[in-house]
């Protein structure tokens, strides 16, 4: 049979623009959380500085074994259906996740994807639009009219599941704030007075990014924790929520009956060549 068009293709672009999905979520707070030493001291926020909550924020960020990290960026950028934009994750720091993204930036729409992650294995349930858009052509509509509403499972050895697996990397989300740089919107980080989101008490921690204004919101309490993040202005628009710090990523996988080995992708050919004789 001939191989699925552009799969592996897709998948290599996809590893590409997943993680960088992940890296632009980083960003948000990346920027005013700066290589600096982590202020590791407890006390209550109003005893510290905008630094040092930004610091303890930072520290416990590093610190966490696993996240719920939810992400919408409403952004002014260029159509593009193959970058995440939005996605609600559960990840851990050995790889593990689930949950699901949404594709497509500046007002492109390029489906949904739920995804769950255990070691090397890999479950994906994309929905029809997802189908057509990240695999194209005829292709896409034929494995959505064949694979309906299942897990296409498989390893992180196949470049497709890899693409969208990279995206669960809880280590490369830290990695941009603990290789950041220090910068203008950390020089002039200011504290604001405490609110509540969803009930808890934080401290707004605000600096400014070029023509954009990043807001973190670290809990008051100690240990302070980020757990929420907005860059706004200019052509940005994001927000980025944090919470479940150190809870376990949910262990339970798809059940067989749910799943489509990947290697059934291989048989998906719109158009078929006739017989040799």
């Amino acid at each position: 049979m001939t191989p699925l068009p552009t799969a592996a293709g897709a998948g290599r672009t996809r590893r590409t623009r997943g993680a960088r999905g992940t890296a632009a979520a980083a960003f948000v707070c990346a920027s005013v959380l700066a290589p600096l030493p982590a202020f590791a001291d407890g006390g209550g926020a109003s005893d510290l500085s905008a630094q040092q909550l930004a610091d303890a924020a930072k520290k416990e960020l590093l610190d966490a074994h696993s996240l719920h990290i939810t992400v919408t960026n409403r952004s002014d950028t260029e159509r593009d259906t193959r970058v995440p934009a939005s996605f609600d994750l559960r990840l851990d720091e050995d790889g593990n996740c689930a949950g699901s993204l949404r594709m497509g930036v500046g007002g492109a729409d390029g489906g949904s994807v739920a995804l769950v992650k255990r070691g090397d294995e890999v479950w994906m349930k994309p929905d029809t639009t997802f189908w057509k858009t990240q695999v194209g052509g005829g292709s896409g509509a034929l494995a959505a009219q064949l694979f309906g509403d299942r897990y296409v499972h498989g390893t992180t050895d196949d470049p497709m599941l890899d693409g969208l697996a990279q995206t669960c990397d809880l280590d490369a989300f830290r990695g941009q704030l603990e290789g950041g740089s220090a910068s203008a919107a950390q020089e002039n980080l200011t504290k604001g007075d405490e609110t509540k989101i969803a009930g808890t008490g934080v401290v707004p921690l605000t600096g400014h990014e070029g023509s954009s204004t990043v807001t973190l919101y670290v809990t008051s309490d100690d240990p302070h924790r980020l757990v929420r993040a907005t860059e706004k202005g200019g052509d940005k628009d994001v927000t980025m929520t944090l919470g479940d710090y150190d809870k376990p990523v949910p262990a339970k996988t798809p059940s067989a009956d749910e799943s489509v080995d990947i290697s059934q992708l291989q048989d998906v050919n719109p158009n078929p060549s006739p017989p040799q004789s």
